[in-house]
């Protein structure tokens, strides 16, 4: 059964002024072992925000908190509070979010590899059931940014590129008409040349769209460069937070803990 999403609070002024915001958020999976620990962050409107840290300190956790798909993997938010435009939607099912326009792209693609190109971009338009005529239109839209999408609209998925298949997966995220995009590790397993593109089309529906972005990412180099704002994340926790350019200009930051040697 779909859970009902509270209404907003009008008085929660800070929370109302960002898009998503964090309140202590703890999370723990199978009962007993803690994944995160007192996060805190927000998202301003029109902003793109990095997560940056190695493998493991808890990047993907903090996103499928956001998105409600922590309890499919045997977790549970045990603490704190998460609101989207205002509301609080801490137990919100995914269904509800994806509805309310916030969506994620999982690490690793997960495109359907036997449903062609075009077919994986509809599937994101799926819970909003729109006419044909505006779907036909989002689908250009979508092409507009992708124009290598439309050349292979009609091949399977699965025998596209690891960076086509990321950019299938970002596309179809945009076909459910979001106004929050989670980006898990987008640049994994994937060319410096496709990272830089992928990147600058991110940065891009910021600018002309509105959208906004959290994402996870490991190379820390790519992400400083297009990200407004950054925080680092080490065992579960927040170890560091600010602009960009302070985040990248820290001296407290290892090269290697976060990927800018790549």
């Amino acid at each position: 059964m779909t859970q009902a999403i509270a209404k907003p609070n009008p008085h929660v002024d800070a929370v109302a002024d960002a898009i998503l915001q964090l309140d202590d958020i703890e999370v723990i999976y199978e009962q007993v072992i803690f994944a995160i620990k007192h996060i805190s962050l927000q998202v301003s409107p029109r902003s793109i925000v990095a997560l940056l840290g190695a493998n493991g300190a808890g990047k993907s956790t903090i996103l499928k908190a956001i998105s409600g798909l922590v309890p499919a993997q045997r977790g549970e938010i045990v603490q704190g509070k998460i609101y989207y435009q205002g509301v609080d939607v801490t137990q919100a099912t995914p269904g509800d979010l994806v509805s309310r326009g916030l969506v994620q792209v999982l690490e690793g693609r997960h495109c359907f590899g036997h449903l062609t190109v075009e077919e994986n971009l509809l599937t994101g338009a799926f819970v909003r059931r729109p006419s044909a005529r505006v779907l036909a239109q989002e689908l250009e839209t979508v092409y507009s940014f992708f124009p290598r999408l439309k050349l292979l609209r009609k091949n399977h998925a699965g025998y596209t590129s690891g960076g086509e298949q990321q950019m299938v997966a970002i596309g179809r995220a945009l076909m459910a008409d979001p106004k929050l995009i989670l980006l898990d590790e987008p640049s994994m397993g994937l060319a410096p040349q496709v990272v830089e593109e992928i990147f600058d089309i991110v940065h891009q529906l910021q600018q002309t769209q509105g959208l906004s972005f959290l994402l996870a990412e490991q190379n820390a180099t790519v992400a400083l460069r297009y990200a407004d704002y950054a925080y680092v994340i080490e065992s579960g926790h927040v170890t560091q937070q600010g602009d960009a350019q302070t985040i990248a200009d820290s001296a407290a930051l290892s090269d290697s803990y976060l990927g800018a040697s790549r």
